[in-house]
């Protein structure tokens, strides 16, 4: 899914694009650039199996966004704490050593998260747009006819 595209499915025509950030457990410096790229795999393999797409990745030491199209019979929670699990089981098992320096417990992702939804178009926009609806009459495209004789 790029940044315009609507997909298609059985019933539905949607462009769902979420901005999601994960911040590590007590905001500890833990991720490495190695760790930022094997995350970004990570991440595009979850989503694939949710038949979601990740448009946009990027982090830091201690968190990262992903801009990301998900299918409209998702729950949002459910898909982000299945991102934070999968990803965070990945990172513990194949970094073990390196994240032993941080946590003493199996951690890796704070608990919470931020997530936001995206489009094309400011809400300004939509709101104007939903409001409008009903209040002018619409003129018609084919060309007027004239009354029958």
């Amino acid at each position: 899914m790029s940044e315009n595209e609507l997909v298609s499915a059985s019933h539905a025509v949607y462009s769902l694009r979420l901005h999601v950030v994960f911040v590590t457990k007590y905001r500890r410096p833990v991720l490495t650039p190695e760790m930022l790229g094997a995350l970004r795999d990570a991440f595009a393999e979850i989503l694939a199996d949710w038949r979601c797409t990740l448009i946009e990745f990027g982090g830091e030491a201690d968190h990262v966004h992903l801009l990301i199209g998900i299918h409209p019979a998702l729950t949002i929670s459910t898909l982000i704490n299945n991102l934070k699990s999968a990803s965070s089981r990945r990172m513990r098992n194949r970094f073990a050593d390196h994240l032993r320096k941080y946590y003493w417990k199996p951690y890796f992702w704070h608990r919470a998260y931020y997530v936001g939804s995206v489009g094309g178009a400011s809400l300004e926009t939509v709101k104007r747009y939903v409001e409008a609806q009903g209040t002018k009459e619409k003129s018609r495209k084919a060309a007027k006819r004239p009354p029958p004789a």
